[in-house]
C-alpha cells in the first residue's frame, strides 16, 4: 500500500485541532486577486498619465500666475497655440509670454479631462483677478473674471508639453 500525499494544507491550529484547506482551493482564492492587480495595473497607466497631465496643468498655471517665463518656456511646446479672450489666434511662444498679464489669484477647475494617446483635453472653468487693467483680454484689475478655457496638451519628447489653448470670458448677466 503506497502512502500519498495529502491534498490539504493546515489553515491554523486552534488547540488540538487544524483546520486545513484544500489545495485545489488556493488558486481559485489567488485567481481573482491576480486579475484585480492585473486590471488596476492598466487602469493606473491611464491614471498615471492622466495624473500627470493634471500636475502640469496646474505646475502651468502656477508659472502663468507669478509669470514664470523658465517654467513656462519648459511647459508649452514649441508649437504653443493660443486662441485669446481677445479673439486673436497666437502661434508665437514669445508673444504669448509676453502677453501675460500679471495676475494676482489665478484659479482652475477641472471639469473634463481626456487622455488619448498623445494627446490630453481638459476643459472647464478658470477665476483671475488681473492684477493690472488689461481690457483687451477682458480683465479689469481686482475684479475677478471667469472663463472657459480647454488646454490640449501633447506628449512630445517623453513628456507632456501644453499643445494648444482657448480661454474666453464669460459675460455676466
Amino acid at each position: 500500500m503506497r502512502k500519498t500525499r495529502s491534498k490539504h494544507l493546515p489553515l491554523r491550529a486552534r488547540g488540538s485541532e487544524v483546520q486545513e484547506v484544500h489545495v485545489k482551493t488556493i488558486p481559485l482564492l489567488i485567481l481573482p486577486l491576480l486579475m484585480g492587480l492585473y486590471g488596476v495595473g492598466l487602469a493606473q497607466g491611464q491614471s498615471r498619465d492622466e495624473a500627470m497631465v493634471r500636475s502640469l496643468d496646474d505646475q502651468e498655471r502656477i508659472a502663468a500666475l507669478k509669470k514664470d517665463t523658465k517654467a513656462l518656456e519648459r511647459l508649452w511646446s514649441d508649437r504653443f497655440v493660443g486662441n485669446q479672450p481677445n479673439n486673436k489666434v497666437v502661434a508665437d511662444k514669445q508673444a504669448l509670454m509676453d502677453a501675460l498679464v500679471p495676475r494676482s489669484s489665478y484659479l482652475r477647475q477641472i471639469e473634463f479631462i481626456r487622455v488619448d494617446g498623445d494627446f490630453a483635453f481638459i476643459m472647464g472653468l478658470e477665476t483671475i483677478v488681473a492684477a493690472t487693467d488689461a481690457p483687451g483680454v477682458g480683465l479689469v484689475a481686482g475684479q475677478p473674471t471667469r472663463r472657459r478655457f480647454t488646454n490640449v496638451w501633447k506628449r512630445e519628447g517623453g513628456t507632456w508639453r501644453l499643445y494648444a489653448r482657448h480661454a474666453n470670458v464669460i459675460a455676466d448677466r
